[in-house]
């Protein structure tokens, strides 16, 4: 029932204390005027390592109590509070895992922030292709098989990294991959930036501690309460080395933590600790309301369905049901367009991949917002229905992915020599078959289709040229407006 960090934090408000000490803004007192309405207040409790408040880096009073309660909410044996979001753990999952050219199996849909981690790191990542769902086009999870022949090719592989779930909220049953990865005696890393409400509900998956990960990120701001920024690390068992991960963080995360962040870790988690279940039956109810009120509307379909879900099997079996992909089966409309059309009428999406629109539901939705949206998607059917025609530009049916090979060779990162070698800028037709200058990355979900140095192929090249025509956004480099890719010069 407790929320030590936060009390304290109140508590110390309470003292009306005089600030001889950093923030700048003095407890809120120096805002802006025309930011007093909505800063003013977080900004009283914007404090810093000051005696009775702990220290981040070295926690032993309210912030350990509070990273204790957390590990046993969670699941885990340890948890460090993350104020730079699951990017911070993943990249100090790798740097605890892996020395410089050591082989670590990774997922190839991971978020950029593990590309980054394996740079930072100087590893060599063995790359394994997921499974595509062929309906769609969305990336699935891997397949154990595919994992069992990755470590009989490399035995010397550290670890394996996966992201489970992905973006749409579709995972895999991660039991077998740990058992797998122990019996070689090797690590298990989940990214679970998406799970942090994995759990708690016999209608929502099983977390990955629950099934053996050995240490597991989770993004506490994306589908629980924490604000922006606001993650976990969770870890268990002998097999990871803490003392690592700790020095790890300590190298990445601010020496300034911020103090509201970590407050609402705190609140986050309490909330979980005492209602979780209560919480969740709540959420499912409303969001089960949305897609009952989906399935009325002429036009839209959602992903994936119980029924979907049922026919592809393992890769469908661990489906989030708070992610809701909804699109027009009929490709009268594309899914750009309908992103556009709902925040016209000011619902904003999470994303659009050109084809599915990415709505994210939570336990904090409330009914008179999902009601909103079914309205305002009632209308836009009711619109495209009287409409009667086609685009002028046909839709495709299913995502453009990139096609990649099964399982990679070793794939060496050094950063020295991404910062160090010349490039040049060619059209996309050009780059085909070289060796690329850039990580481009479609944000979001932000994984990207390539890696400095990554080979550019034709597959690559048309998925990059659809999600452009799309209106995708992409990160790391400048193809969306130039329709020209970074690629090396010395591409042999």
């Amino acid at each position: 029932m407790r929320a030590p960090l936060y009390e304290a934090m109140i508590a110390h408000k309470a003292r009306h204390t005089v600030s001889l000490h950093v923030p700048g803004h003095k407890s809120g007192q120096g805002v802006l005027e025309e930011g007093k309405e909505y800063l003013e207040s977080v900004m009283s409790i914007d404090y810093t390592e000051i005696t009775g408040l702990d220290d981040l880096h070295h926690a032993e009073g309210v912030i350990w109590e509070a990273e204790q309660l957390a590990a046993d909410c969670f699941g885990a044996e340890e948890t460090y509070f993350l104020i730079g979001g699951s990017t911070v753990g993943n990249i100090a999952m790798i740097g605890a895992v892996c020395q410089k050219d050591e082989v670590i199996l990774v997922q190839r849909n991971v978020h950029k922030s593990v590309i980054n981690g394996l740079m930072l790191a100087g590893a060599q990542a063995v790359f394994i292709a997921p499974g595509v769902d062929p309906e769609t086009g969305v990336a699935t999870g891997l397949q154990i098989e595919d994992v069992k022949q990755a470590l009989q090719q490399y035995p010397a592989a550290k670890a394996l990294f996966l992201t489970n779930p992905n973006y749409y909220g579709v995972g895999v049953h991660l039991k077998p991959f740990a058992d797998l990865m122990h019996d070689h005696g090797m690590l298990l890393l989940v990214d679970e930036a998406h799970g942090a409400h994995f759990g708690f509900h016999d209608l929502v998956p099983a977390s990955a501690l629950s099934q053996g990960a050995d240490a597991v990120v989770q993004s506490t701001h994306k589908m629980l309460t924490a604000m922006t920024m606001g993650a976990m690390l969770h870890v268990q068992g002998p097999r990871i080395n803490r003392k690592a991960i700790k020095q790890m963080l300590a190298m990445l995360q601010s020496s300034s933590p911020s103090y509201p962040i970590m407050a609402s870790l705190d609140l986050a988690r309490k909330r979980m600790h005492t209602e979780g279940q209560i919480w969740l039956d709540e959420g499912l109810r409303l969001v089960n309301e949305f897609k009952l009120g989906l399935e009325e509307l002429p036009v839209l379909d959602y992903y994936p369905r119980q029924s979907l879900q049922a026919s592809l099997g393992d890769n469908y079996s661990n489906a989030d049901p708070f992610k809701v992909a909804i699109y027009d089966p009929s490709y009268k409309i594309s899914g750009t367009k309908l992103k556009e059309r709902l925040e016209e009428q000011g619902c904003f999406v999470e994303m659009t991949d050109g084809y599915l629109v990415l709505l994210v539901f939570t336990p904090a939705s409330s009914r008179a917002d999902m009601h909103r949206v079914l309205q305002v998607l009632h209308n836009i059917c009711l619109d495209i229905t009287h409409q009667k025609q086609e685009l002028h530009t046909p839709i495709s049916n299913i995502i453009k992915l990139p096609t990649y090979v099964p399982i990679s060779s070793p794939i060496g990162f050094d950063r020295s020599a991404v910062f160090q070698a010349a490039t040049t800028t060619v059209n996309v037709k050009e780059a085909i078959g070289k060796r690329s200058g850039d990580m481009v990355i479609p944000y979001p979900p932000g994984i990207p289709y390539l890696y400095p140095g990554e080979v550019i192929t034709d597959s690559v090249a048309q998925a990059l040229v659809y999600l452009a025509t799309q209106g995708i956004k992409f990160q790391g480099t400048h193809f969306g407006q130039t329709n020209k890719l970074t690629i090396y010069t010395d591409h042999e």
